[in-house]
């Protein structure tokens, strides 16, 4: 059995019988040049444009693809579920390396009511009197004792005997193609494929309302990327944070809500729902009779929709608990704004192994962490405040991020420059980012200045434009990560980056550390990547004098925005307030962006 995650001590990167690893010997030269350099060179001015400029070279000087290894593979030793001792393991993983960068550190505490499986079984009636029971779990001998089984959090518990009917990805379209088949879900059990733009919570409050008796889902598998076998897990509540206490912090003494409050309820579904493997749903699904899938479904690979004549005994127990969460902060105080706040977060918490999702933004973390601690020790002080957050129970609807939001709404509504997420940093090939539209050219200027790590001799700004044929910014306007409370609770601008989408060990328990190094990243440059954005980013917010945001192409955007929306509404509702209101934030856009001209050339 692997040893439990503990403060991290000298051995884990050194030892007396070897020679010093590469980042020792590294930082020794590094230190003799920069002692040349200050004796026989003129020394800017600390807090100058100049000396900040040096500190970003050297931030990216400092990356080490082994270090964010040993990161990454301690942090993946044990399956480490939001609630359980293994996750409160990687709490203490992270707060000792945050004290041990010499960082001001913080662990802040709530209680949350949290979701786990108790029992689940599923039996099919097939038309020729046959019958199979399904193994719920992932493929015996390749998991853990320690593995939660498949189940989506929060689903009720219940039980369901009926016919089953495919429902394509479960959208209300998806159900309108049934309809014109004659086919009804009512009284029968659903089983559903994942994606087409809608959530785990969303297919079954839809499959809820059309009298569905219980909700299956599966993933569609990529067996060349060792995703075969694996069953996704997921939440099925509906919004963010504590659902005791929707609005508020869940802090000591504060107001909770009881469990048969109206509040409450309508945040978890009334019928019970079940991931599936790929092979289990195939099975089903190519028993059913029925009419034959609507033209816009073959994809699937399926034939016909059911109802039947297969029947499934399903059923599912599940108990909510109310358990301890930790968010762990590490703050670097700002030397002339300390009360503006750059904000790095990313969440520790995992349904299984969680080496892509999320420890492989929590190594990235880690990195900046100690890259800025030894920024510090060269004598660099940010102009603004930096935070780097770790939050727990994300994977339950973002609870630790969200009960932090709510508890300083204020404070970050008025404080807070921007808040920078990474969740899943790497997947795949491939950059990928999204913000708000104000922080859009500073990415494009940060990722210029990283190397790429596939394409030898460019930057990720070249491959990321030469591989889309432009740079695609996304929006951030869905509620799959921590930016969400940030953005959409607190209004601070917001960014979320990673390496490459849609791995198929997602929310399963081959998401692990022999995934990323077979799959995922073999060398680590891809974290390397991801944290040399990520922690540049946040220097230029923390330390240019004159905020980097672009408000004149915000109001470009927003405007094109207006011309979408006065095509979809009734001619009779004018937008001339919403115009003159983007007109003035475009007007005062255009004399921001010219008086920080001119300090900039002043400076």
């Amino acid at each position: 059995m692997s040893p439990p995650l503990t403060k991290p001590t000298a051995s884990l990167f050194s030892s007396a019988s070897k020679p010093p690893p590469p980042i020792c010997t590294f930082l020794f030269f590094l230190l003799c040049i920069l002692g040349f350099y200050a004796l026989y060179h003129p020394h800017p001015a600390p807090g100058s444009p100049q000396s900040y400029i040096g500190y970003r070279k050297l931030f990216l000087s400092l990356s080490t693809n082994s270090t964010v290894a040993s990161y990454l593979r301690s942090l993946t030793l044990h399956p480490h579920l939001a609630g359980t001792q293994q996750s409160l393991n990687t709490t203490d993983y992270v707060y000792y390396h945050f004290k041990d960068f010499n960082l001001e550190t913080h662990r802040v505490e709530y209680t949350a009511l949290l979701s786990y499986p108790v029992h689940a079984s599923l039996i099919a009636l097939f038309a020729n009197g046959s019958t199979v029971s399904f193994s719920l779990s992932e493929i015996s001998g390749k998991v853990g004792p320690d593995v939660v089984p498949p189940y989506h959090a929060y689903s009720p518990s219940g039980s369901a005997h009926a016919k089953v009917v495919f429902i394509n990805y479960g959208r209300e379209e998806d159900y309108r193609s049934l309809g014109a088949l004659g086919v009804s879900v009512n009284g029968c059990v659903v089983l559903a494929r994942k994606g087409g733009g809608l959530s785990r919570g969303g297919v079954v409050k839809l499959a809820e309302s059309k009298g569905a008796l219980a909700v299956l889902l599966y993933a569609e598998e990529d067996g060349k990327r060792g995703g075969r076998g694996g069953v996704e897990r997921g939440t099925v509540m509906r919004g963010v944070g504590d659902p005791l206490s929707p609005g508020w912090p869940r802090v000591e003494g504060g107001e909770r809500l009881g469990l048969e409050d109206s509040e409450v309820v309508k945040r978890f579904p009334k019928i019970p729902s079940m991931p599936l493997s790929f092979e289990n749903a195939d099975v089903i699904l190519r028993s059913l009779g029925g009419p034959m899938v609507p033209r816009d479904w073959r994809d699937s690979g399926l034939t016909r929709v059911g109802p039947g004549p297969t029947m499934v005994n399903f059923t599912y127990q599940g108990e909510r608990k109310e358990r301890t969460i930790h968010n762990v902060f590490a703050v670097i105080r700002g030397s002339e704004e300390p009360d503006r706040y750059v904000i790095l977060g990313n969440h520790r918490d995992a349904w299984t192994y969680g080496a892509v999702d999320p420890n492989s933004g929590t190594a990235a973390l880690l990195d900046i962490a100690r890259r800025y601690s030894l920024l510090m020790r060269m004598g660099w002080t940010p102009r603004r405040t930096i935070i780097l957050c770790s939050w727990d129970a994300e994977e339950f609807g973002m609870l630790g991020s969200t009960e932090w939001v709510e508890q300083n709404l204020v404070n970050l509504g008025a404080k807070a420059v921007a808040y920078l997420n990474v969740d899943c940093a790497v997947q795949g090939p491939g950059f990928f980012a999204g913000a708000t539209p104000q922080l859009d050219n500073l990415l494009r200027e940060v990722t210029k200045k990283v190397k790429d790590p596939d394409s030898e001799g460019a930057t990720i700004f070249e491959n990321w434009a030469a591989t889309n044929q432009a740079i695609n910014i996304q929006r951030l306007s869905g509620v799959d990560s921590d930016f969400a409370p940030f953005l959409q609770h607190a209004g601070v601008p917001s960014v979320d980056i990673y390496y490459g989408k849609d791995f198929p060990v997602y929310h399963t328990a081959f998401d692990s550390y022999d995934w990323m190094i077979n799959y995922g990243d073999p060398l680590f440059r891809r974290h390397v990547a991801v944290a040399g954005v990520w922690g540049l980013v946040a220097l230029h917010l923390s330390d240019d004098s004159i905020l980097p945001f672009d408000y004149l192409s915000y109001a470009e955007q927003l405007l094109g925005h207006k011309d979408v929306l006065s095509t979809l509404l009734d001619q009779s509702i004018s937008l001339d307030p919403l115009i003159t209101s983007i007109q003035g934030l475009a007007l005062a856009a255009k004399e921001a962006e010219d008086e920080a001209r001119v300090r900039c050339e002043e400076n």
